[in-house]
């Protein structure tokens, strides 16, 4: 018998696998933030043997290598992978005995990463269960333009390659397990669905469907943007992550936040984006705790650049720690909870600004009133339709070009509201008139706002 139990890695869209026997068990891909894992393999009451990576990953920062320290377990990596670190290098066909009855199966699937590797369970020497990590995902793959630019290509055509040979050595049945594809950009398309096998790939993803002149072209032209911090995940993970520390930060007051502000440090505010329109720290930032917190503040920051955690309450910032731990922002610099009137000096107001709907948008509109129209969305959601006149920067590239947003208040839209509330924050605080639109897109034509750049004729 054999087990298999998910860990989701919700803020950043990847999953983790804690799998085995009934006395030991391995890890597949796992965060920086271990306990979890510790604590699944307790409840379990199974040792565990061994820690495996699918590749070096492009999107956090592994926990894989003190997890090995801690356990003492074998720590399985590519051996295509160019780490600072004692490993066992894994090879195309390498076994590892799990349990009794299990084995595990290294298959080579190059695509995501030239040296990525799947894993396959096997139990009496049949194949129960694929640990493919960012080869073949629920309906997509891996995209292959992590790594670089002029192997993008190649790499893209080992994915289909890869994903074949998955297909043609597994039964139907077999369960593929991923590690991107719940929201990760490093899927390469977002699916539906949260479990899949090999049988239903076979029948609904391109990478199996089409010939690999077409999956090439289509992957390649459905390829989005790249979260600028990925750039640090993977030498991260080659030298060899550093235990993660997540002792509560030092504690901040007015005076304190005021002075991290006038040092040009970020002061990011977890709370709503409604709780923070009505009132917030001028100069803060609004990054929700309950949205995609590490992966759009990692992705906005100045990498290195101090930051100030404030919320309600310590456990919202116990939680943002650790998830913006898993990328790389370790030991935010301070924090503060409680009444936002308590994190400003003497004497000073909190900011405020106006919340909307695209109904109060047309409204404006109709009287007349001339507003600029902030389109925070990326490039690839605009080409669906877009606010007739409205300006067009996606929101990763808006720290850069606050100064090309054009004179006037700023009604500033995304998709559904969380990208524009930073978005607002961002021009909030340099000084801009701003409303913050919290309103899904699909609203702006049932409030009667002209669309451009949509074929409506089907």
């Amino acid at each position: 018998m054999f087990f298999v139990d998910t860990m989701e890695i919700e803020g950043l869209g990847n999953r983790s696998y804690l799998s085995g026997g009934m006395r030991t068990a391995l890890v597949v891909d796992p965060p920086r933030d271990i306990e979890q894992v510790i604590a699944a393999a307790a409840r379990r009451g199974v040792c565990i043997a061994f820690v495996a990576e699918t590749h070096l990953h492009n999107d956090y920062v592994t926990g894989g290598l003190e997890l090995a320290r801690v356990t003492g377990a074998r720590y399985l990596v590519p051996a295509g992978a160019s780490v600072a670190f004692a490993r066992t290098p894994v090879a195309d066909g390498d076994t590892f005995t799990v349990d009794e009855h299990l084995v595990l199966r290294a298959i080579a699937t190059p695509g995501h990463t030239p040296h990525h590797t799947s894993y396959v369970l096997e139990e009496d020497g049949r194949g129960v269960t694929a640990f493919t990590g960012g080869s073949l995902l629920i309906g997509t793959v891996g995209r292959p333009d992590l790594v670089e630019p002029r192997l993008t290509e190649q790499l893209a055509r080992a994915q289909h390659a890869s994903a074949h040979r998955l297909a043609d050595e597994l039964d139907d049945e077999v369960p593929v397990l991923p590690t991107h594809g719940f929201g990760s950009f490093c899927s390469s398309a977002q699916a539906e669905g949260d479990a899949t096998t090999i049988g239903r790939e076979r029948r609904a993803n391109d990478a199996l469907t089409q010939d690999v002149d077409t999956f090439v072209a289509e992957l390649l032209a459905s390829l989005d943007d790249v979260p600028a911090y990925y750039t640090h995940m993977g030498p991260a993970n080659a030298a060899g992550p550093a235990p993660v520390d997540l002792t509560p930060p030092a504690p901040a007051d007015g005076e304190e936040i005021a002075a991290r502000l006038a040092a040009g440090e970020w002061v990011v505010d977890l709370r709503s984006r409604v709780a923070f329109a009505q009132g917030h720290v001028a100069g803060s930032f609004n990054f929700e705790a309950e949205g995609k917190l590490a992966t759009y503040l990692a992705w906005l920051i100045p990498w290195g650049k101090p930051v100030t955690l404030l919320a309600e309450t310590s456990e919202q910032v116990a939680d943002a720690q650790r998830e913006l731990a898993r990328v790389g922002i370790d030991r935010p610099a301070s924090a503060a909870t409680g009444d936002p009137g308590d994190w400003i000096r003497a004497g000073e107001v909190l900011a405020s600004f106006p919340h909307a709907r695209f109904a109060d948008l047309s409204a404006v509109r109709e009287r007349g009133e001339q507003v600029v129209v902030l389109d925070v969305r990326r490039d690839a959601e605009r080409a669906g339709g877009f606010v007739d006149g409205s300006v067009h920067i996606p929101l990763h590239k808006l720290p850069g070009r606050v100064s090309e947003v054009p004179d006037g208040v700023v009604w500033v839209h995304c998709a559904g509201g969380m990208r524009a509330a930073i978005a607002a924050s961002l021009l909030d605080a340099a000084g801009r008139d701003v409303v913050a639109v919290d309103d899904g897109f699909d609203a702006a034509v049932a409030a009667g706002l002209t669309l451009a750049g949509r074929d409506d004729t089907d």
